[in-house]
């Protein structure tokens, strides 16, 4: 068991330091091969010793290798937490196509943290990445009638986070929400379901509310990446699905 955690540790670094490339490229229009991983200061190309995920981090002591630059600490941070949300959706799951799904929401969830903090967009390649990925896994893994089931919740919640936008956006005289807020909750109500997808809505809102009030009282900005809190609203939510569907036929009556 331990040689599976480890390999899946590995296998989440090497994928987290791509998710680096495609969050902070894509929305530039820039390609994810060419140029080679460089230096954002000097513009030296990174030999292979300083591209091993976050132990060239700790081996470079956080500064380029040329200009002694520091290096963003969010490199290793997202390669580190991508690997270790890899190995807790096997702990969760084990051998299931729970886990295949939950690793498609971890690599969503992670390059729209680093895109929407980065340059406050969601990348629509990586929802609909996401969304093929996740479509084939369901279609596979619980049948057709379940997958119609869910487009179906998917689009509605999509709806519904579309009236929120327009009515906060006529109502506030500026965007409330972003497109991309909007589109990536069609793939949670796809995930979750529309019963509990409403559930991720309010969640991902509380997670965003200490952020929110910082930057309104300290940076006097209250304009924030919405997109992180909800897709880890998404995937927390997952994670926990069954004990919140029975809240919520607990609170039902159900």
């Amino acid at each position: 068991m331990w040689l599976i955690y480890i390999c899946l540790f590995i296998i989440g670094l090497v994928l987290g330091s791509f998710y680096n490339v495609v969050g902070l490229r894509l929305p530039k229009n820039e390609s994810l091969i060419s140029p080679r991983s460089h230096c954002v200061n000097c513009n030296h190309t990174l030999n292979w010793y300083e591209l091993i995920p976050v132990f060239s981090y700790i081996f470079l002591k956080g500064k380029c290798h040329k200009c002694k630059m520091n290096i963003s600490i969010m490199y290793p941070l997202v390669e580190f937490t991508n690997g270790i949300l890899f190995v807790v959706s096997f702990k969760l799951f084990d051998f299931s196509y729970e886990t295949l799904i939950s690793l498609i929401l971890i690599s969503v969830v992670m390059i729209t943290i680093i895109s929407d903090c980065k340059y406050m967009v969601i990348l629509d390649e990586v929802l609909i990445m996401g969304m093929v990925f996740l479509f084939i896994t369901i279609f596979f893994g619980f049948g057709a009638t379940y997958t119609l089931r869910h487009i179906l919740s998917g689009s509605i919640l999509f709806l519904v986070m579309l009236c929120v936008k327009l009515i906060g956006d006529k109502s506030f005289k500026q965007e409330s929400l972003g497109w991309g807020d909007v589109k990536l909750s069609f793939l949670a109500g796809f995930i979750l379901g529309f019963k509990i997808g409403l559930v991720y809505v309010f969640l991902g809102a509380i997670l965003a509310l200490p952020y929110a009030l910082y930057t309104t009282i300290k940076k006097n900005n209250g304009m924030i990446p919405f997109g992180p809190f909800l897709a880890l609203s998404m995937l927390i939510i997952f994670w926990n699905s069954n004990l919140i569907i029975n809240y919520i036929n607990i609170l039902l009556g159900v």
